[in-house]
């Protein structure tokens, strides 16, 4: 919640919409507010230079549908939120993804205590990282 807050306070600052601004950055980031029994993450392919980001995002389609949320050795799919697909009809990607990981009470629970790694297992992209304890206990805080 805090995160969307000031995700849309700095939409505000930068646009400059003013009041005519606000139910437009409400309707755009309120889907991603967690709802208690998930985590949203938002995935950024950051590349300064233009034309290795194209290129590079024409050999990403559908990274999207690699990510995962590993917990103790359980193993939860990303799903990307309600937005548009984020993969062209070429096999570019998006340079931005948000991502929906839902989890049951024994996985929350899990999720507090146990190791929790988030990875990307795309054919032309791999990677792994794990959480560190005080941000896997940030993060759990999104958890009613």
């Amino acid at each position: 919640y805090q995160t969307m807050w000031l995700q849309v306070q700095e939409m505000l600052r930068i646009e400059k919409g003013g009041t005519e601004q606000v139910a437009g950055e409400l309707e755009t980031y309120n889907p991603l507010i967690p709802q208690g029994d998930e985590l949203i993450a938002t995935l950024m392919l950051e590349i300064e230079d233009a034309n290795r980001r194209n290129a590079t995002l024409l050999t990403l389609g559908g990274i999207e549908e690699s990510v995962f949320m590993d917990i103790g050795g359980t193993r939860i799919k990303a799903t990307p939120t309600e937005y548009d697909d984020r993969t062209t009809a070429d096999g570019k990607t998006s340079s931005v993804h948000w991502l929906r990981f839902k989890l049951t009470p024994e996985l929350i629970a899990r999720f507090r205590n146990e190791q929790v790694v988030l990875g990307i297992g795309h054919a032309n992209y791999g990677h792994m990282a794990v959480l560190g304890n005080d941000t896997r206990a940030a993060l759990a805080k999104d958890f009613a």
